[in-house]
Parts: C-alpha cells; structure tokens; sequence
C-alpha cells in the first residue's frame, strides 16, 4: 500500500481523535502529501451519548489490571466494539453532512480510545477495531499508531510534532513553539533546520477544570473569568515548579493527575484559579529550560487558549509574542484530529511519525496497522 508510486500524490484523508477528556470524538478532513502540502478542510465534533461515556470509564477502571495489550476481558470488549461503531457513525454523518463519498477518501486514520499508557514497562492500549471500521465505512483505515514506537523503546507520544512542522513550514518566524494545551500541556519546538523537540510541559486545563468543580460546580474557567479576579499564590507556584518533573530532561510525558489542588486549599475560589492559571503558564515557560533557542513565536492550541488569564500569564514570562492558533489561519480545535489524518497518510507512505527528539526513539520509524475494507456486495 505504499511505495514510489505514492510519493508525492496527494491523498483525502479523515482523521478520528478521541480525547482523554471522554466527550467525544473529533472528525477533520484533509487533503495532503504527507509532506509539506496540506490543505485543511471541514472539521466536527461529536460528543458521546452519557452511555458510551459511561463503558469508557468502566473500560479505563479495567485496563489497570491488563498484563498484555491484546487482552480484551468484558468490559473493555463491550466498550471496544461500542467506540468503533460510534466512529464509524461520526464518518458516516460527517461524510454525508460535507457531501463527500466514501469512495473519494483514500484513508482515515483513526487514534482509538487511550485506556492504558505505560511506555515504562512497554505497553500501549488504545480501544479501536480498525477492520470493523474499515468494513462499517467502506474506507482504508491505519490504526494502532503508538505500539510500534513504544516497542522500540519511544515513549509513544506526542505523534502531533510531525503535522505541526508541516503546517507551520510557511511562517517565517524559526525556532518556533506549538504548545497544546488540554488537559495536560505539551510544547512542540521546531528549529531553522526543521529539528524537531516535543515533551510535556505540566498541567494544562486538569487542575484549574478539578478545582473549578470542586468549589463552584462549573467544568470550567470559562475565558479564564475566575482566575481574572483572584490573586495568584507566588509561594504555592514556586512550590509546584520546584517538582523533580520540570528538571527531567526530555523525552518525557505527565499523567493527568501527576498533581493536585490540594495545595489551594483554603484559598479563594478566585485565587485558586489564579494560582493553578499561573502554574500552568509557568510550566510552559519554565520548559524553555530544555530548548535549545528561545521561540522566536509561540502558537496555542487547544481548550486552554481560550483562558485569557493562561494566556496573558504566558505572555509575561516568554520574550516573545504568544498567539492563538487562529492567528496564523489554524484552527486550534481540530489540530490533532487533522494530524491522524496527516499520519496515516505518512504511515501509508512509509515515511516515518516519531523521531529521537519527539518520542526518544532510537532512530525515526514509521508505524500504523494498515487495513482495508471488506467490499459490500
């Protein structure tokens, strides 16, 4: 499925995110050579019924025991099955509300549900039949993109870098920062020559979002409002960032719940939100530590550009200037849905998705399990 003959051609590509946040599973179309050409189509989003959120949780409470990443018992079985046929639903409305065919996507490259991430121990388990998929939408599909990475001994993520240096490659500011900010931060630097260094940087959303439950009853700080009008705990920050974490050269990733709120106990709601604002962009500043050049640009994706506080806090601690991804004509929202589809382009291709400096692998390596559909009669 991939040679000389694909070298070049571009390709129609769907790629299928779903987010550690379990609300549901974002669609993007593309359109690209798995290089340096991409053109970004439509994008959606479809949120999980309460039930498909509800196997998933059950499915991630079993995962911890799994001794094998093949191994399915019951509930991850159930969920397994229920997440493919709901991907296949979203590729099937989202092809018809766009007016696209099946037959014109040349490959969806489809993420699956993370349940188990443990690259320390050698295993990586993302939920996803890619053949029910392939035969439910009638369209080639590359799944299971982080397994061969984290066989080589690479720590399996972030697979993004690849796709932000392809859609950057025209901007002329070099080296320059992608940081995505979800429920975890991670920092993408891409120097003059095109190298590439990716790792997380700290909390991104998890912290401030818990602590914005917990003592208000919202899932947010809507456009960083609450941590606008409270004041930031300076102790608190510095006790955070003095974590071993922050000096650990990369590769390296965080787990959603590495910390806590605990430490803004006591605190104002305001304050606290202040303060977990200002740990998280101090996170993300203190990673120029591990930089070889200070970003000449710092472009933000994700929920937490739409923070102001996060963001104005950053701006404070870089020198210089600090975007939203719309600002360079990107949408911030469905960047990694659009980078499954870039990757399995490339994966079709064989043209590599992690590198030494994204991953810690040893050499740059391709990876995916490629399919194709059972042709209906």
């Amino acid at each position: 499925m991939h040679g000389k003959g694909t070298m070049g051609k571009i390709m129609r590509a769907l790629g299928l995110m779903s987010g550690t946040s379990l609300d549901g599973i974002d669609v993007a179309y593309i359109e690209t050579d798995g290089e340096s050409r991409v053109h970004r189509g439509q994008a959606k989003t479809f949120e999980y019924t309460s039930e498909m959120r509800r196997m998933l949780i059950n499915a991630l409470a079993e995962a911890k025991s799994l001794r094998h990443r093949d191994e399915r018992p019951a509930a991850l079985a159930e969920a397994e099955r229920a997440l493919t046929e709901t991907n296949a639903a979203a590729v099937l409305d989202f092809i018809r509300m766009n007016d696209i065919t099946a037959s014109a996507i040349d490959v969806i490259g489809f993420h699956g549900q993370t349940v188990l991430h443990r690259p320390d121990v050698g295993m990586t388990v993302q939920l996803g039949l890619g053949k029910l998929l392939a035969d439910m939408t009638q369209c080639p599909v590359v799944y299971d993109l982080r397994a061969g990475d984290v066989a080589a001994g690479g720590q399996g993520a972030p697979l993004v870098p690849v796709y932000h240096r392809a859609l950057t490659s025209a901007l002329p500011d070099r080296p320059l920062a992608i940081v995505n900010i979800g429920g975890v931060a991670n920092v993408t630097w891409i120097g003059a020559d095109g190298r590439m260094i990716a790792f997380d940087t700290g909390p991104g959303n998890a912290l401030l979002d818990d602590w914005m439950i917990k003592t208000s009853g919202v899932a947010r700080d809507e456009n960083g409002f609450t941590s606008a009008r409270g004041r930031v705990a300076d102790d608190v920050v510095r006790f955070y960032l003095s974590h071993s974490f922050f000096a650990e050269p990369p590769p390296k990733s965080l787990d959603r719940n590495a910390f806590f709120w605990d430490l803004v106990e006591g605190l104002s709601v305001e304050d606290g939100a202040a303060t977990l604002a200002a740990f998280t962009a101090g996170a993300i500043a203190k990673s120029r530590e591990h930089l070889p050049q200070e970003p000449a640009l710092w472009i933000i994706c994700g929920g937490g550009r739409r923070n102001k506080t996060i963001m104005s806090q950053l701006a404070g601690l870089v020198q210089n200037a600090v975007v939203p991804a719309e600002a360079v004509g990107l949408d911030g929202d469905s960047v990694e849905a659009e980078a499954w589809a870039y990757l399995a382009v490339r994966s079709l291709k064989g043209l590599p998705i992690t590198f030494p400096g994204t991953t810690g692998v040893a050499s740059p390596m391709t990876g995916g399990v490629h399919v194709m559909p059972q042709r209906a009669h």
